[in-house]
């Protein structure tokens, strides 16, 4: 994909471009993957997720908790130096973005916390202006992460933050102190995320560029069998998150350099790699040899280390005895050719791979203002957990819970599953992590430790807790715990016995609260969103492929970039909305029968954007053009007007038959999702007559 920020040139070393690859049309179409099954059960409750343990992070974490704790402890006491601790968790933000962008992002991160700390100060008169405090940082904090793209630990630390700050000593006369103490860690915090800057300055970008590749080695896996649906999700998310992280560091000065230029083109030759293994895996249904998805884990390691390259030549006999045309030659060309340009230092081209498309990123107000529009679900979810925080503290205190900020923090930490089903998954580990961690934190202050212990200590379950915390939140929930009671207990010493009981039935309560607003608040907001995302990547798809076959107008560079970069933006956004949207337990009643439909519509997605990506594809006549138009936007009202498609005979492209295979695949689904529809409503409305009918029955004096 030439994308996001991406090469409006070749990105290729000087060499010409190879022609446009046709194959004749697929006989069979691969087999839909079976769709996702979010589950509340023991692998997801106590299962480790694919991937490593997040060593740096835990390294980050500990060193910032245990510098900003000590320090701060020297200088104005142990009970409010608990706030400068809680400010280094500006650490844990902005992990893997560039270290220029980072160097701004943390600072707003901290500023984030100082003012959560003021909030949290100022509302300490009373615990009902406490409690509803703390809700409002809680969606203030959802709203601004998920609209500014702040990955987690989202708004949970700003609420962690409030809450402890409510309960530090110091009252209205304190604020400024509290404020500076948060600001202190929060600065610390940044240093060390910041501490590696001189040594490796670009190893967010390659490691963005390599885990693109990675993705694209599980996608070559995958062809030819039926989780390559699945798996291509995944390569596309880790393809759109490299050109961010890529556009994000081009800055002044960089992004004119022969280092720059060579990183843009391996990731433009990531998205190209991509769109050819799209269209191989919709006209294959075998597997492809090994050493192609081996090849394509030695361009990932190549990315940082140009020594390491794979020797281009090495998939010469794979791809004997093909036709030159033929998809599956072409993608083993572009890997091959992508390997020659990894295993150069820099990016020898005269000129090629330096002009950016967009070299500026959107502004703060545009995505603030795009949160707020209707069809987003920014809003939504910054209202439901603002709520449900609020309502779980003031309900606390009715009950009179003096700790009623733990029912808080407990419920912003579980609604961050994002889902019904991933809500009661959070809470239920939360819970369980919590009784474990509370047994650890009060055997631990039944010893009285002295205060460098108390620092050690909080440094170290900080440590752990985000090594673990990534690959399962029930582990990590039982080495946060003990931290955040120390913390606690040290900012506001009280019975350790009281504590802990009083931590167990407070994470009770906040983790039902949080599946109560889980459940409750906004629930069928994803599904309900569905039918428009989809018609959204019908609409862009359409305008793409129109656009390639357009025999008068042939579109310019920054018009393939723009098509590119929203048809990606949309196909991620319809795919990440169906799996909330499948989550919400009772599920809509709609959300299951469009499976079929989402995986055509993402096929015929990913089509367009492969039709976009070759600059010399074969127009067709204005005829074919308005025929192909008619279909889309018959397939576009079906689905708005929940009706069975009309498409009648669609009309033949010789040169990429799949788009007609998919159009039609996705009409066949549309039908049968409607089908399933009008049989759930009679079967919903003869229920509905048979308990009328049995009411009336009941009535002594009903007329029979």
């Amino acid at each position: 994909m030439r994308h996001e920020g991406s090469v409006s040139s070749a990105p290729d070393d000087g060499t010409a471009r190879e022609e446009p690859e046709w194959d004749p049309p697929a006989r069979a179409r691969p087999t839909v993957a079976d769709r996702p099954r979010p589950r509340v059960d023991l692998t997801a409750l106590f299962g480790l997720a694919s991937g490593g343990w997040a060593w740096s992070t835990a390294v980050h974490a500990a060193v910032a908790m245990g510098t900003s704790f000590g320090l701060a402890a020297a200088l104005a006491g142990p009970q409010v130096g608990t706030l400068a601790a809680l400010g280094s968790m500006t650490v844990l933000y902005e992990k893997f973005t560039p270290y220029s962008y980072r160097a701004v992002a943390l600072a707003l991160v901290g500023l984030g916390f100082v003012a959560s700390v003021g909030v949290g100060s100022l509302a300490s008169l009373t615990p009902w202006t406490a409690a509803a405090a703390i809700g409002a940082v809680a969606g203030v904090a959802t709203w601004l992460c998920q609209a500014l793209r702040v990955d987690k630990p989202g708004p949970l630390f700003f609420v962690l933050v409030c809450a402890i700050s409510t309960i530090a000593p110091g009252g209205l006369s304190g604020v400024p102190l509290h404020a500076g103490l948060a600001a202190l860690g929060a600065a610390i915090g940044w240093v060390v995320s910041m501490a590696l800057a001189p040594i490796r300055s670009r190893h967010p970008e390659n490691r963005a560029v390599a885990g693109a590749f990675r993705s694209l080695a599980n996608l070559l896996r995958a062809i030819g069998t039926p989780e390559v649906d699945h798996v291509q999700h995944d390569a596309s998310i880790a393809v759109a998150e490299a050109w961010r992280i890529v556009q994000l560091a081009q800055t002044r000065g960089y992004r004119d350099t022969a280092t720059a230029a060579r990183l843009r083109a391996l990731l433009r030759w990531a998205s190209d790699i991509h769109l050819a293994a799209t269209d191989v895996s919709m006209s294959r249904t075998e597997t492809l040899p090994p050493e192609v998805a081996t090849f394509a884990d030695g361009l990932a390691e190549s990315v940082g280390k140009p020594w390491l390259c794979p020797d281009p030549s090495a998939l010469e006999e794979s791809r004997a005895g093909m036709r030159p045309r033929s998809l599956e030659a072409g993608l083993y060309r572009r890997l091959s050719r992508a390997a020659q340009t990894a295993g150069r230092a820099e990016h020898t081209g005269e000129g090629q791979g330096l002009e950016l498309q967009e070299t500026r990123n959107p502004s703060l107000g545009t995505a603030l203002r795009t949160s707020l529009s209707r069809e987003s679900l920014i809003m939504p979810t910054a209202l439901r957990m603002g709520i449900t925080v609020a309502l779980a503290g003031l309900v606390g205190i009715a009950l009179g819970f003096d700790r009623f900020y733990w029912i808080s923090i407990t419920a912003c930490s579980v609604l961050q599953g994002g889902n019904v089903v991933l809500t009661t998954n959070r809470a239920t580990q939360r819970t369980l992590g919590t009784l474990l961690g509370v047994g650890v934190a009060a055997a631990l202050l039944a010893s009285q430790p002295p205060l460098p212990a108390i620092i050690a200590l909080v440094a170290g379950f900080q440590g752990a807790a985000q090594l673990v915390i990534k690959r399962n939140f029930f582990y990590g929930s039982i080495l946060l715990t003990p931290m955040a009671l120390i913390l606690a207990h040290t900012a506001a010493p009280q019975p350790v016995d009281d504590i802990a009981v009083s931590r167990m039935v407070d994470t009770l309560l906040g983790a039902l609260a949080g599946t109560l607003g889980a459940l409750l608040l906004w629930r069928r907001t994803a599904a309900a969103r569905l039918p428009q995302l989809i018609n959204d990547v019908l609409d862009t798809a359409r305008r793409a492929v129109t656009a390639v076959l357009d025999p008068d107008v042939s579109p310019t560079a920054e018009r393939r970039y723009r098509l590119r970069r929203d048809l990606r933006a949309a196909l991620v956004s319809l795919r990440s909305v169906y799996d909330s949207a499948i989550g919400d337990v009772p599920r809509a009643d709609n959300t299951q029968p469009l499976w079929p439909v989402v995986v055509a519509t993402q096929r015929v997605g990913y089509l367009a954007l492969a039709m976009l990506a070759d600059e010399n594809f074969p127009t067709a006549s204005q005829i074919t053009l308005q025929r192909l138009e008619r279909a889309f936007h018959e397939l576009t009202a079906a689905l708005r007007e929940r009706r069975t498609p009309r498409l009648g005979a669609l009309p033949r492209l010789v040169d990429y038959p799949r788009i007609n295979m998919e159009l039609r695949a996705l009409s066949s689904a549309m039908r049968t999702a409607v089908a399933r529809d009008q049989r759930a409503a009679a079967l919903e409305q003869e229920h509905r007559a048979r308990r009328e009918h049995r009411r009336a029955r009941a009535e002594p004096d009903a007329d029979l």
